[in-house]
């Protein structure tokens, strides 16, 4: 994406949209307005959202900026246009995916999308179009409604000094993922009240991959820029950034957990929505072993210079097959995951993140976090035959649970044992992987004020409640693409009007609408209905 680039948008009577424009502090943008999703028992009417994409947030890391830190993009002369999504980290077709996360090619991959219902106007504001329709200027308190709104300001604000504001970051196991997944547009948080904001950030080695001479951490950094980002530009927006919640899902749920027990991250968000959060913490001898076998095996030195020698179709290749999967021991990998992710290298992370927050970091912010039942227990489907002639003590074994826990974890997850060895073995992998996770994070957070959720109701593709399931329940998405696959063909919209009621509630500083995690151990189970249960993660205990 170049530094000046200047766009000139002709509205059209079908079009009905204008182009309204923000100035930012690096350059001015133009992003264009949508239609909401009227919502089905919402708290509020039709709305318009406005959509700012791929607005460049750091300069391309390309050249003598591959395997740097991030830096902050120039500023630019001019209009840039801010309608289409910019490019991603992600490249080529990512497969069948849970989750529609297209790849976008292009240099400039890191890049935030904006989603808005209103925005400051100040003096000399001015329309700019012959319908009426309102052209940003910059960050000045008084709100402006999106065209064709009903928005109440006053109401969905709270706040004299702008909206609260999620910001999201995709999952994808730290190796893919897109922001520009038609799943993760803001306009249904716009339509209750919420800025939201996507973040695009380096992926897989380019990443996360230790290189002798290059910071650790890359990925991790470009977090923390766009999150700099979000504080220094997202009033010009209408957002408040005193409010700022992070949220995601998977490998964007570890992320988030991991900038909640960051030091360094502490002035940039104000509360957590973890959903599925599959932290990392690899271990800084772990990254780095790996990153030698894998220039071992590219013929290159380990250091910046020799890795500029290869291409990134050459990179990815290498970073593929050394991190395929080929049997043995699925009880390591589960428990030690794959070695590319945020590192524990002593300075961006200074420790594993269960121990920031028992030693208190992030004490002070809400987390909400939670997991499907049956996370994983789609990768078993295949499985099924082979897996009912293995003895189940074998099996836990092979997935790495401790013998003297086994009885006690098929007593607890009967209900599960019933259903046949495949669900047995996936509820094992969830449990192991997401599941536990929660119980600990609870424990370590002490009194931090926490709320938790199952997320329990059966997929009508799948009959039980897979990965991913939640997220178009989370966004309210339910009319969106690729649904069916993941959902079946008439998935509740009351259950995603409850899902989605919760977080807005979240991010906007009030409970989620239920009990804390306290030592009753209450938490909501998303099913139909819903309802709150003690100790709703019993079946889990026999793992910790």
């Amino acid at each position: 994406m170049e530094n000046t680039q200047t766009t000139v948008l002709h509205d059209t009577a079908a079009d009905a949209l204008t182009h309204p424009e923000v100035q930012t502090r690096a350059g001015r943008v133009r992003g264009r307005w949508r239609d909401t999703t009227a919502p089905g028992s919402g708290p509020r009417g039709h709305l318009r959202s406005a959509a700012f994409l791929g607005i460049p947030f750091a300069e391309a890391p390309v050249g003598e900026l591959r395997f740097a830190a991030p830096v902050p993009k120039a500023p630019w002369q001019g209009v840039l246009d801010a309608a289409e999504f910019g490019a991603t980290a992600q490249r080529g077709d990512p497969g069948v995916t849970l989750i529609p996360e297209p790849s976008i090619e292009g240099d400039a991959t890191l890049n935030v999308n904006v989603y808005t219902p209103a925005i400051p106007a100040g003096p000399g504001a001015s329309t700019g179009s012959a319908t009426g329709m309102p052209v940003l200027v910059g960050p000045v308190p008084e709100l402006v409604e999106g065209p064709g709104s009903d928005l109440d300001a006053g109401a969905s604000t709270g706040s004299a000094t702008g909206m609260p504001v999620l910001v999201y970051i995709h999952g994808g196991g730290y190796f893919a993922g897109s922001p520009a997944s038609p799943w993760y547009d803001g306009r249904n948080f716009t339509r209750d009240g919420v800025v939201t904001v996507t973040i695009s950030y380096r992926l897989g080695f380019d990443g996360f991959g230790w290189i002798q001479d290059a910071p650790s951490n890359r990925g991790v950094r470009d977090w923390l820029l766009a999150l700099e980002w979000v504080q220094q530009n997202i009033a010009a927006f209408g957002g408040d950034p005193a409010r700022v919640t992070i949220a995601g899902q998977s490998a964007g749920g570890g992320a988030v957990l991991t900038l909640l027990g960051m030091e360094q991250a502490q002035h940039l968000f104000h509360g957590v929505y973890a959903i599925s959060g599959a932290l990392a913490d690899v271990p800084a001898e772990r990254a780095e072993a790996f990153g030698r076998s894998l220039a071992e095996a590219a013929g290159v030195a380990p250091t910046r210079a020799g890795w500029a020698m290869l291409d990134e179709d050459r990179v990815l290749a290498l970073q593929k097959k050394a991190t395929a999967f080929e049997g043995g021991d699925m009880g390591d990998i589960v428990e030690n995951g794959l070695p590319l992710g945020p590192v524990v290298d002593g300075d961006l992370i200074r420790r594993p993140t269960p121990e920031s927050l028992r030693a208190g970091i992030g004490s002070d912010k809400p987390l909400v976090l939670g997991a499907t039942d049956d996370e994983f227990t789609m990768a078993m489907g295949d499985a099924a035959k082979a897996l009912r002639w293995v003895p189940t003590n074998l099996l836990l074994g092979k997935l790495g649970v401790a013998k003297a826990a086994r009885k006690a974890y098929l007593a607890a997850n009967a209900d599960v044992v019933a259903k046949g060895k495949a669900r047995l073995a996936g509820r094992v992998l969830t449990d192991r992987m997401f599941r536990r996770a929660i119980l600990r994070i609870t424990a370590d957070r002490g009194t931090a004020p926490t709320w938790v959720y199952r997320f329990s109701w059966p997929s009508g593709a799948f009959g039980f409640a897979e990965h991913c399931l939640d997220v178009p329940f989370f966004f309210d998405c339910l009319d969106g693409p690729a649904i069916e696959p993941l959902a079946g063909a008439n998935p509740p919209q009351a259950l995603a009007d409850e899902v989605h009621a919760a977080a807005v509630a979240f991010i906007a500083g009030r409970d989620p609408g239920w009990p804390r995690y306290d030592r009753d151990g209450v938490a909501r189970v998303f099913d139909t209905p819903s309802h709150d249960q003690r100790d709703a993660y019993a079946s889990v205990r026999p793992l910790l």
